[in-house]
C-alpha cells in the first residue's frame, strides 16, 4: 500500500555549519543537492563565517541534507553542523541567498 506524501509529511530543518565552509562552493554545492533530492529552501553565508540553511520535504530527504552537511562540497572542512526543527513555511524551490 503506497501513500502519497501530503503536506503534512513535510519537515524543515533549519541548519548552521561552522567549519571552512565559505568560499569553497558550498552553497552552490547545497543548491545542487537539495535539488536533486527535492528539498525546498535556501542557503545563505553568515558574517560569521558560517553557512545557514533551510530544507523543506519530506522526512527522508531532509534527513539526507542535513547529513550531506556534514561533510558538504569537496573542498569544505565541515567542523559541526547544529539542526532545529521548525514547522515548514511551504517553501518551493531551492534558492542561494547573499
Amino acid at each position: 500500500m503506497s501513500e502519497t506524501p501530503s503536506e503534512s509529511d513535510r519537515v524543515r530543518a533549519h541548519v548552521f555549519v561552522t567549519g571552512r565552509v565559505q568560499g569553497v562552493f558550498y552553497r552552490a554545492n547545497t543548491r545542487d543537492t537539495a535539488r536533486e533530492q527535492g528539498v525546498d529552501g535556501w542557503v545563505r553565508n553568515l558574517d560569521d563565517g558560517r553557512v545557514e540553511a533551510v530544507f523543506e520535504g519530506v522526512p527522508d530527504a531532509v534527513e539526507s541534507m542535513v547529513e550531506w552537511c556534514e561533510t558538504g562540497s569537496p573542498d569544505a572542512e565541515v567542523d559541526d553542523v547544529e539542526v532545529e526543527y521548525e514547522d515548514p513555511e511551504d517553501l518551493d524551490g531551492f534558492e542561494v541567498r547573499r
